[in-house]
């Protein structure tokens, strides 16, 4: 367990295009959906005729955009469930769906529901508190019949994690809503031993606002308030398979400084590098496309760390929301939506 700390190599020259600071990763785009694919195939045929049947859904099934990151209940294969072949197996399918970064993130964000269960004293009986944080309760769904054909999904979900696929014709089509969450935000282990499984998304983000002139910081830091949470989320009652689209807010990148357009793009590519190369390949692609100029950024609550913030990154074909205000700013919800529709289904314009 341990924060992502990603060396740039972008070379800081003012007249760079911000084109190519996104795509200077160096990653490869060799296509993911056939490795989900195989991945997902190799599962089921490891799963008992129970599990497979806990996994199983219809493709249009209400539940594929019954997304949440709470810990409540779910339907689904419990990771808990499997050991051995099928336990692996189903690892695959994660990584597969993944970059290496986003899936030690993945990792890390599971591994604290072991820290909150140290931590936490509610419920009093220990035996209520382990099944409530329980590392393996992160539920595997598999929504239609795996194919290189036709059309299927698969999620991946508990606290702090919903990521929800769509493939089409053996093509990942859609991989929002992709939602990262952690709790604690930071745990102080000692000198030079800081836990912080979000830090980088924090930490640019801020200083982009630390850069800013008066005049920008008029239009950027929208309110020393923030938000409780983020702007547009699930409900358990009522949930929000789509993104809400309203006109963006904050300063648009076309009036930002050079350094702050480069942080700007090291941000965007910290939640790009979660997915596999080819699906942040499309994303990039289709940011560039509509402009990076075209891009805001807005900031609410206080400026300093450990205090309350949220922020949010919008463009004409995604939305970025980070909040960090539960348990005295030490805990984040976070996630990107894709405006061309989350779950690969069309925005109704």
């Amino acid at each position: 367990m341990h924060a992502r700390w990603i060396r740039f190599t972008v070379p800081v020259l003012v007249a760079i295009t911000m084109g190519a600071l996104l795509f200077a990763q160096g990653q490869t785009t060799e296509p993911s959906g056939k490795a989900i694919f195989q991945a997902a195939t190799a599962l089921r045929e490891k799963l008992s005729p129970e599990q497979l049947a806990k996994a199983s859904f219809a493709f249009d099934d209400a539940e594929r955009l019954n997304w949440h990151f709470i810990p409540r209940e779910r339907k689904g294969l419990a990771l808990r469930e499997l050991e051995g072949p099928a336990l692996r197996a189903a690892h695959t399918l994660i990584s597969s769906s993944l970059s290496k970064s986003g899936y030690d993130q993945t990792m890390s964000i599971m591994s604290l529901e072991e820290v909150l269960y140290l931590l936490e004293t509610e419920p009093k009986e220990r035996s209520e508190r382990r099944e409530r944080r329980n590392p393996g309760k992160y539920y595997i769904s598999i929504f239609g019949t795996p194919s290189e054909t036709g059309r299927w999904g698969w999620r991946l979900e508990g606290h702090h994690l919903s990521l929800n696929y769509t493939l089409d014709k053996g093509e990942v089509v859609s991989a929002t809503p992709e939602f990262f969450g952690t709790n604690p935000a930071a745990i102080e282990a000692g000198p030079g031993r800081s836990i912080r499984v979000l830090g980088p998304e924090e930490d640019m983000a801020r200083q982009i606002l630390k850069l800013s002139t008066p005049e920008q910081a008029k239009i950027m830091h929208i309110d020393t308030k923030a938000p409780d949470d983020l702007r547009v989320g699930p409900k358990a009652e009522t949930p929000s398979a789509q993104p809400e689209t309203t006109a963006p807010v904050g300063l648009p990148a076309s009036q930002m400084s050079a350094d702050q357009k480069k942080l700007l793009a090291e941000l965007l590519t910290e939640y790009l590098n979660n997915m596999p190369a080819d699906v942040a390949a499309k994303r990039r692609a289709a940011l560039t496309q509509a402009g990076f100029d075209n891009i805001h950024f807005a900031w609410w609550g206080d400026t300093e760390r450990n205090q309350r913030h949220y922020y949010r990154v919008q463009g004409p074909t995604f939305l970025v929301e980070y909040n960090n205000t539960q348990n005295n700013a030490n805990h984040v919800h976070s996630y990107w939506r894709d405006f061309a529709g989350d779950f690969g289904i069309p925005l109704k314009k």
